[in-house]
């Protein structure tokens, strides 16, 4: 798959999922929020005004600190594309 093709399927993903209502288990929001950022190579610090999110996130941000932009898209298209065929 070229880098192109990634992006591409890449956002594709990202509006599948935020085109969705209703609530997510917790974990999957954590890992979503995790590649993503990493995907998308946006290092700001979690902003949630309850601090126990924060750590949360922060703590999932730290898991996939070894992970590159590009296998962080791969695994958010994975995810994604898994939730939607497991999904009732």
């Amino acid at each position: 798959m070229t880098p192109e093709e990634l992006d591409i399927e890449f956002k594709d993903a990202v509006k599948r999922i935020n085109g969705l209502e209703g609530p997510f288990p917790a974990d999957f929001l954590l890992r979503l929020y995790a590649y993503y950022k990493k995907a998308s190579d946006d290092y700001g610090r979690p902003s949630s005004s309850k601090p126990i999110i924060n750590a949360f996130k922060t703590n999932a941000l730290f898991q996939v600190k070894n992970v590159s932009q590009d296998e962080a898209k791969r695994i958010y298209i994975d995810l994604v594309n898994n939730y939607f065929l497991y999904r009732k």
